[in-house]
């Protein structure tokens, strides 16, 4: 199975068959393609197959994107996703570029992006990504942290707080539920959990994802 298309029609029936295993409703997870240090070429092919949703880690590297991919014919369609690691000094781009942040982590981050989103837009849709194994090499809120990095969603009027994201550490089977778990414990719980990547997708969907964020296994290995 080498061209992008078979892959991409294998990752949706995949994603199909583990919603399905896990009674969930058609189309209830969205599947985000981890598009970092892919071409636009590979990209423009995905969004003329359907695909509407991008993932990117590299600000510069997404704003070269976003200019290419505005003159593909579904380019005004693509939902561009920020899912890495974030620095002070990139909030502004990522605030006025991008629909989604799945990786605020601290309140001062949070605080940036609300006074950076433009009027002009909607609420930009945030995930709080939550360390949920404790790994010192992994950005992320602990669990106990939670529920104060929550609060503060309510004085930040240009966000809306839509979910939970975190990347389990190597071999944590429960990674997964116990991030459920938690975001069930919240006082109003979330819509989304952002879980789940090429290697472990469908066992992040049995255990409530709503978003799983693919790359390798879609777009197959760096050329």
């Amino acid at each position: 199975m080498n061209s992008l298309q078979e892959r991409f029609s294998s990752i949706k029936n995949r994603i199909e068959r583990a919603a399905r295993a896990a009674g969930r409703p058609e189309g209830s997870v969205v599947l985000i393609a981890v598009s970092k240090r892919q071409t636009v070429e590979a990209m423009a092919q995905l969004a003329s197959l359907g695909q509407r949703d991008f993932g990117e880690s590299y600000l510069q590297e997404a704003l070269d994107k976003q200019s290419a991919l505005a003159e593909h014919p579904d380019g005004g369609s693509i939902v561009w996703h920020f899912i890495g690691p974030i620095q002070s000094n990139k909030t502004r781009g990522i605030a006025e570029h991008f629909s989604w942040v799945h990786s605020v982590d601290r309140p001062k981050i949070a605080q940036r992006l609300n006074d950076q989103r433009l009027i002009e837009l909607p609420p930009l849709n945030v995930l709080i990504e939550v360390n949920i194994d404790g790994e010192a090499s992994k950005s992320g809120v602990t669990p106990e942290q939670l529920p104060q990095m929550v609060g503060i969603f309510q004085n930040l009027p240009r966000l809306r707080l839509m979910g939970l994201m975190a990347i389990p550490a190597p071999g944590s089977s429960d990674g997964f539920r116990r991030l459920a778990a938690l975001n069930a414990r919240l006082e109003s719980p979330l819509p989304v959990l952002s879980m789940g990547m090429s290697d472990d997708f469908e066992a992040a969907i049995a255990a409530g994802s709503t978003h799983v964020r693919v790359g390798s296994a879609l777009f197959g290995p760096r050329q």
